[in-house]
């Protein structure tokens, strides 16, 4: 038995978790496996009548069950930033989930973009780090005459490189974000990228940075991917700038297998991913403790205006489930998962809105539900 932590979220997130939760209890059923879901009223509407984000509290009891099920976190009643940082950055920290893993993959009926590519050109995972880079949140925003001590912060921590000349009588605005990696963080997280490509038979690593402009913080990364890449003699290793690598993705995809990269450059090119392999109805993704408790979502937003509708697609909320029982060593419940909704996807009767359907999400859950008894 599996205890599962269930956060449907904002906007589409409880049509499309429920539908999630649908399909694992089908699969599970025949496996005879038990799933209790525990859930969590955390997001927008529990904010604006309560105040409350995601207590310690209810992360503590969190700490006890196998995973988590998110549904999407947003919702323009509440500023940006507020939800997205303190519930999903806060429980990413909490439970020290470095790998966000994005399996970028065209699957068979699902057009993409890009011409004449198939799905056997676009099947390759970015290996995201979590928890460092530009996101730990050291930064400030101020008025250069009234703070003149962030002033001087920051003249000496960027070694008096700051050239502009500041009129403070007229009250000149700024912001700084520093970025942050260490050697632990670095290493665990490239590890575990050639870690996956040995478990997937990939022969070829990537590594993403922008060591030519930002040297100090990206040559660190460099310097370790180099130190664990002699430990895997038969991976191929190369080094990508983050601006080359988004134009690759578009114009050979089929060269990349693992993809590893820090924080906030993982963050950009993942959505690339997303539209190549046919647009973020059908993307998931986890944000993986390997030895503690992850949490799978689908990356989509929570897409407000469509929320009650049910024209959202919940594919990949159903593959961030079998991502979930695949991390958990269920291999073989998440494949048949997975098998069932390639399987709607080819067929193509029952096919969701972005996809150039008329199926309603329940359709669509119902439709994966269906072949996944039919397979077994």
């Amino acid at each position: 038995m599996y205890n599962i932590a269930i956060i449907p979220g904002d906007g589409i997130g409880a049509e499309i978790i429920r539908e999630g939760r649908k399909v694992i209890e089908a699969a599970s059923s025949k496996f005879g496996l038990e799933i209790k879901w525990n859930e969590y009223p955390f997001g927008a509407e529990h904010y604006l009548k309560t105040g409350e984000l995601m207590p310690d509290t209810a992360l503590k009891e969190i700490e006890d069950m196998s995973a988590i099920y998110l549904g999407a976190v947003g919702d323009p009643r509440v500023k940006p930033g507020i939800l997205e940082k303190e519930i999903l950055l806060k429980t990413r920290f909490y439970f020290d989930q470095f790998i966000n893993l994005r399996p970028i993959k065209l699957y068979k009926g699902v057009p993409s973009p890009l011409k004449d590519k198939n799905p056997e050109d676009i099947n390759f995972y970015v290996v995201r780090e979590n928890t460092e880079d530009f996101y730990v949140g050291i930064g400030g925003r101020f008025n250069a005459r009234a703070n003149q001590d962030h002033l001087e912060v920051l003249r000496k921590l960027y070694k008096a490189k700051i050239q502009v000349d500041f009129n403070l009588e007229a009250e000149e605005e700024m912001a700084y974000q520093v970025g942050f990696i260490s050697r632990p963080g670095t290493q665990r997280v490239i590890k575990y990228a050639f870690e996956l490509a040995k478990k997937k038979k990939m022969k070829r690593v990537s590594s993403v940075d922008k060591a030519n402009v930002l040297t100090n913080i990206y040559g660190l990364w460099r310097d370790v991917f180099k130190e664990i890449s002699t430990q895997y003699p038969d991976i191929e290793t190369e080094f990508t700038f983050v601006d080359a690598i988004t134009m690759w993705f578009v114009r050979k995809p089929e060269w990349f297998k693992v993809v590893v990269a820090p924080n906030m450059f993982g963050d950009i090119i993942t959505d690339l991913g997303a539209m190549i392999q046919g647009g973020l109805g059908i993307a998931a993704g986890g944000n993986i403790n390997p030895e503690g408790v992850s949490m799978f979502e689908p990356i989509h937003g929570s897409a407000p205006k469509y929320k009650d509708k049910s024209i959202a697609n919940p594919v990949a909320t159903i593959l961030a489930g079998a991502m979930m029982l695949d991390c958990l060593g269920e291999v073989k419940i998440a494949k048949v998962i997975e098998d069932a909704v390639e399987k709607v996807l080819i067929e193509g009767k029952v096919r969701s809105h972005d996809l150039g359907g008329d199926s309603s999400t329940i359709e669509v859950g119902d439709e994966v539900v269906r072949k996944l008894k039919l397979s077994l």
